[in-house]
This record gives C-alpha cells, sequence and structure tokens, in this order.
C-alpha cells in the first residue's frame, strides 16, 4: 500500500486507495470494507500526502505526523478518535507538541486520528513509508 495513492472524499467515510483512473473517475477502495467505487470530478477528494497540520513554526505533512503517532504507539493503534476532547487533545500534543491550537481544532484532530487508526488497520507501516519517500527522492 502506498501512502501517495491514500485518498479522503468528502462525503464518504473512511479512506480510501487508487486503484485506477478511467477518464471520467477514479476508481478507489475503501480501506475500512474494500468494497470499491468511482469518484466522478464532482466530488472533492483529497491525496492525504498534500495535507498539513499547522503548527507555530511551519506546516508539518500529515506523513511525519503518522510516522510520529506510529513510534509513539509502537505500530499499535493509538486512541479512539471518539475519546473527549481533552484527551484528544492531550495525545495529539504528546504527537506534535507546537501544533496550532488555535487552527486545528479538535475537529481536525479526530480526523487525524481515525485516519491513522484505519491505516494501521489496514496494514500501513510508516516506517516503511518514510524509506520508500526517501528512496525517490534520491533517485529523482
Amino acid at each position: 500500500m502506498e501512502f501517495s495513492k491514500i485518498i479522503a472524499v468528502t462525503g464518504k467515510p473512511g479512506l480510501f486507495q487508487v486503484i485506477s483512473q478511467s477518464k471520467n473517475a477514479i476508481i478507489a477502495e475503501s480501506l475500512i470494507d474494500k468494497k470499491r467505487l468511482a469518484i466522478n470530478a464532482a466530488q472533492n477528494v483529497s491525496l492525504l500526502e498534500n495535507i498539513a497540520i499547522y503548527t507555530y513554526e511551519e506546516d508539518v505533512p500529515l506523513q511525519e505526523i503518522f510516522t510520529t503517532m506510529f513510534e509513539k504507539t509502537k505500530g499499535a493503534t493509538a486512541i479512539s478518535h471518539k475519546e473527549s476532547a481533552k484527551k484528544l487533545e492531550t495525545f495529539f500534543l504528546e504527537v506534535l507538541p507546537n501544533y496550532d491550537a488555535e487552527r486545528v481544532y479538535t475537529s481536525n484532530i479526530k480526523k487525524v486520528i481515525q485516519w491513522y487508526n484505519i491505516l494501521v488497520n489496514a496494514g500501513m507501516v510508516f516506517s516503511k513509508v518514510e524509506e520508500v519517500s526517501e528512496e525517490k527522492a534520491t533517485k529523482e
């Protein structure tokens, strides 16, 4: 599973892996139930590798945050995204201590933790993701 092919679709729960593309749509498979669907150009799609979280210094890519969470949890799932706002914020502070609390809302933290847990349950290993992206960078 490649991190660069993982997407979030507005209005659809969970995350999807891009399987292929046609003229009018993207074919994606749900990481939760493995069902495939066609996503047309009218639907909002976000590549996870293009998402970053605000900090006081710079924006931190989601992949770095997931890698830190993976190391912190030793490869296991994180706390549930349904925990109280206080617990979520405390956990997120341990992962990203300098996140901008004025621009990163609890709903954003919930989403990040939920996505992380979906990816871990789907078998994503973030230490390998980082190695692959470094290899691509050295080839270019």
